[in-house]
């Protein structure tokens, strides 16, 4: 009974021992942003802030409700649940491509920048990486780097139909330039 009890007494040493915080000053870090805290993007997020009620998001669950913000076309909304997950789980590429591509549709191009360099360093050269950069170059009226970046999209998936519908409407932009 003793034994029993000196090796209970000494996991629970090594468990208590296990959350000192070291040099954190006893403040316990984690991933997860003070409620409403996305300040690192400016006033970009200011109206999403009430998505961000919920205390806890799981990094999948963050990035499910996220694409489902962004198919219904709720950029802004979709922008903070990407931006959660990266703050959840912030070697998740798919989390920052998700926000570059929502930071490009409120025209934030400053914050769809630094999101795509912390996509390209996770993800790499992938098709979806430079298709979503080409269209933030469409976005902005760049055609020539927009069209750079589709060929390299199509060049890694030339089967991908998004890929063939976005040179197709660059095609279109091009020809129906139109000047003030």
């Amino acid at each position: 009974m003793k034994k029993l009890i000196a090796v209970t007494a000494g996991l629970l040493m090594i468990a208590i021992a296990g959350c000192q915080t070291g040099a954190t000053g006893g403040v316990v870090r984690t991933n997860e942003p003070a409620k409403g805290d996305y300040t690192a993007f400016g006033d970009a997020f200011d109206g999403l802030k009430t998505v961000s009620d919920v205390d806890y998001y799981a990094s999948d669950q963050a990035v499910t409700e996220a694409k489902t913000q962004f198919r219904s076309e709720n950029y802004g909304n979709a922008g903070a649940l990407f931006y959660k997950a990266t703050r959840l789980a912030p070697n998740d590429g798919v989390a920052w491509l998700g926000l570059a591509a929502s930071c490009d549709r409120i025209r934030r191009f400053d914050l769809s920048d630094m999101a795509y360099g912390r996509a390209y360093k996770l993800l790499g050269a992938t098709p979806e990486y430079y298709n979503n950069v080409g269209y933030s170059y469409l976005l902005r009226g760049k055609l020539q780097d927009a069209r750079s970046n589709f060929l390299k999209a199509y060049e890694l998936a030339p089967n991908d139909p998004t890929v063939a519908n976005n040179l197709k409407l660059l095609s279109s932009s091009v020809r129906n330039i139109e000047r003030s």
